[in-house]
């Protein structure tokens, strides 16, 4: 049986864009609770770094074993980041910057070129013409069939699982957040001060740490949380958009409502991976609506229980998702590359 709406809740809109009303009661953020927030990501990554460092002396499997937790509160970290460059978490735009930012050290992501190439992704995603910046690299059938056979290898070779979820996130994040040219093109002054500063930060911050428990051991626990925080990113992104039924279109067919509700996926994670990863699986509303502080999410889900069922993706199937590497203009779908003839 479906939850009754709460009291104040309008009644359930029809259009995609109809929906901004409703969702507006829930963008504003608790500050409390948002600090909260950010001291129950930050202790625990804190701790489980340093559980393992100490378990370096028992034996380095323990200290991956622990990897593991750290690197989800590492996400849950950049996700607090996110919330902070969609203006949500706190009330004034200083205090987001600014927790944004510290935060981007940890995450190894410079915070306000990251925020300006992740607007560009909100403004324009599902757009057939706007395609480059702040999303996964997509062609469509007919745009892969004009490809010369070493382009077609090159794109293969980028959209196989090994390379998407496993060596190419952690370049992302340790190599091209370093000097990322994409973020940077056509930025303005802060951006690139905030790829500096964050450079800087990691400087210092790696330097305390290599002084405190030297260069091997700090190599043996970062990078494993690093490498693991950083696919588990790369994966939670590209499920909540690479899905069958996803969202493409070309202008001006393209609508920006329709492509956030319907070309973003509500990833429904068992247990208490919605809670680690900050409910960044309701990815659909979080399009529609980014201003929505996250812990908010699930309350619009308790209120409008239909919102549930919008391109609801399970972790089982999610897994069927690696697959998919075109749109289908004529199918109107994410398809495989088996399933596409080429001449």
């Amino acid at each position: 049986m479906a939850r009754a709406l709460a009291p104040d809740a309008p009644a359930q809109p029809v259009r995609a864009r109809d929906w901004i009303e409703t969702l507006q009661r829930y963008r504003h953020p608790d500050v409390a609770r948002s600090v909260f927030e950010v001291f129950i990501s930050f202790v625990p990554f804190v701790a489980l770094w340093a559980a393992a460092w100490a378990a370096l002396s028992v034996g380095y499997w323990l200290t991956l074993l622990i990897a593991i937790p750290a690197a989800f509160f590492l996400v849950r970290l950049f996700l607090i980041q996110h919330d902070c460059g969609h203006g949500a978490l706190f009330r004034k735009k200083l205090t987001n910057d600014w927790v944004g930012r510290v935060v981007g050290v940890l995450t190894l992501t410079p915070y306000d070129a990251w925020r300006r190439s992740h607007a560009i992704h909100h403004a324009s995603h599902g757009s057939l013409d706007d395609r480059g910046v702040g999303d996964i690299d997509t062609l469509t059938v007919s745009e892969y069939r004009a490809l010369s056979p070493w382009q077609r290898f090159l794109y293969r070779t980028y959209r196989h699982p090994f390379v998407l979820f496993g060596i190419g996130p952690t370049y992302l994040f340790v190599i091209q957040h370093r000097l990322p040219m994409k973020m940077l093109r056509g930025a303005d002054w802060r951006s690139l001060a905030s790829v500096i500063g964050t450079n800087i930060g990691l400087v210092a911050l790696v330097g305390l740490l290599v002084w405190l428990v030297g260069w091997k051991a700090f190599l043996a626990v970062q990078l494993p949380i690093v490498a693991i925080g950083s696919s588990i990113g790369v994966w939670l992104f590209y499920i909540q958009h690479q899905f069958e039924e996803t969202i493409w279109d070309e202008k001006p067919e393209w609508n920006v409502h329709e492509a956030a509700l319907h070309g973003s996926s509500h990833y429904d994670l068992p247990g208490f991976l919605p809670w680690l990863t900050a409910h960044i699986g309701i990815h659909h509303v979080h399009h529609l609506y980014s201003r929505i502080p996250y812990y908010n999410l699930p309350k619009v889900l308790r209120d409008y229980p239909e919102l549930a069922n919008v391109h609801r993706i399970t972790l089982w199937e999610s897994f069927k998702c690696v697959k998919l590497r075109l749109w289908d203009e004529s199918q109107r779908r994410m398809v495989t590359l088996s399933d596409v003839a080429v001449a």
